[in-house]
């Protein structure tokens, strides 16, 4: 029998029920009197009870119309809220996420993550600048930046870090290296080798080190950069071997350009998102960081 009550009628019931008046529910809701209390007549026929008794002023709500009043509010709050999630995923699909990236998930993820966040949200706006890790940090703190994705991620007062993803590292080298043979090898095998390494501040450098380090490896770095694009060309050019994260080199591995071999312990590159504590994002942004919590990768 519900499938006949409008929405309007739950309202127009609703407005005579709080107000017990017909002529204020009936005003309220721009309808005569005569067909305010003709709906009233009619949903009592339906229900087969009295909701109201109308004998006296102002009118009193019967045990059955205060039960049905309170479906309607229910049905009327809920009807509220779908339309104000309606009208914020609206407008989320038109808004702007800006991302602040280190240079290496640029290069790795980047492009595959923009495809998927378009294809979910066809009207909304990916907004990347690839920056250093401590940039990356500082955009995300002066809020110029919704999110920042960098490797060893850390937590402030300012700035929350989540996990996202864990990058196994390689030995990568030039096809005719001495080691270009092996799928495995000790750190060991590194001892005074020409290396390529990153710059000394990076924390991908720090932690390169601490693994040589606590094997008792000495490299020969005949030069450094800030950034994986510079450090790949040097590798192919025969400049020394360098250790990367596999997902940046895997394109040239396939070309041939590059030879890996697995790390003997193993190495690993946590990659993290980082977003300023309490920062009030827009949908868009919410949305593309719940893809990216979506989207994590086993070592």
């Amino acid at each position: 029998m519900l499938r006949l009550v409008q929405l309007e009628h739950m309202r127009l019931f609703r407005d005579i029920a709080q107000s017990r008046s017909v002529s204020r529910g009936a005003l309220l809701n721009k309808v005569s009197q005569s067909a305010a209390s003709q709906h009233l007549q009619e949903l009592e026929k339906t229900f087969g009870i009295d909701l109201m008794n109308r004998s006296t002023r102002p009118i009193r709500i019967t045990p059955a119309g205060q039960a049905y009043l309170e479906f309607c509010r229910e049905v009327l709050r809920k009807k509220t809220e779908f339309e104000t999630e309606l009208d914020e995923l609206k407008r989320s699909t038109s808004g702007e996420v800006r991302v602040a990236s280190i240079y290496s998930v640029g290069l790795s993820k980047m492009h595959r993550l923009e495809d998927e966040f378009k294809t979910r949200y066809r009207d909304a706006h990916l907004k990347v600048e690839y920056l250093r890790p401590e940039k990356v940090y500082e955009s995300v703190r002066e809020e110029r930046a919704d999110i920042g994705l960098i490797s060893y991620p850390l937590s402030n007062r300012e700035i929350t870090a989540l996990p996202w993803r864990k990058e196994r590292m390689v030995l990568a080298m030039y096809p005719g290296h001495p080691l270009a043979t092996m799928k495995r090898v000790t750190p060991a095998r590194l001892d005074s080798l020409a290396f390529v390494a990153f710059d000394e501040d990076l924390p991908i450098r720090k932690d390169i080190d601490a693994y040589l380090k606590e094997h008792g490896v000495q490299v020969d770095v005949t030069m450094h950069f800030d950034n994986l694009q510079m450090i790949k060309e040097a590798v192919i050019l025969g400049s020394g071997v360098s250790i990367v994260p596999f997902p940046v080199v895997e394109k040239e591995v396939e070309e041939g350009k590059i030879r890996v071999a697995e790390l003997s312990p193993s190495l690993i590159r946590p990659l993290g998102i980082i977003h300023r504590r309490n920062a009030k994002m827009n949908l868009a942004a919410k949305a593309f960081l719940a893809m990216l919590q979506e989207t994590t990768d086993a070592p």
